[in-house]
């Protein structure tokens, strides 16, 4: 019986390194954003004129509104990184303890 719980615990443990491997590439994309945020804020506190991409088209834009829409991307990106960290050290915690509990099983068979 051990035995089965032993191996109904690996396979919760691979299902869960997969959820993290998908989070980590939740956060990478956010993090990309962010920096793209980053970049555009930089680059248009330099500059006198905006411009906004909309579909395939750039059309004059105003500078105060395109630095709020950014700022807020950066925003949300960085509470949506917070949040994926939070879930991965949560999901890292429980896949600690069951491999801890998978390690103890096997070394008692």
């Amino acid at each position: 019986m051990a035995d089965q719980e032993t191996e109904k615990k690996i396979q919760q443990l691979q299902l869960i390194e997969q959820s993290i491997q998908t989070m980590l590439m939740q956060k990478q994309q956010f993090q990309a954003q962010m920096m793209e945020a980053e970049s555009a804020i930089k680059e248009l506190e330099k500059g006198k004129e905006a411009y906004k991409i909309i579909g395939n088209i750039m059309v004059a834009a105003k500078k105060d509104e395109l630095l709020l829409d950014l700022k807020q991307k950066k925003e949300i990106c960085s509470l949506r990184i917070n949040a994926i960290e939070k879930q991965e050290n949560n999901i890292k915690e429980k896949a600690k303890k069951m491999r801890d509990e998978v390690v103890k099983n096997i070394e008692v068979d």
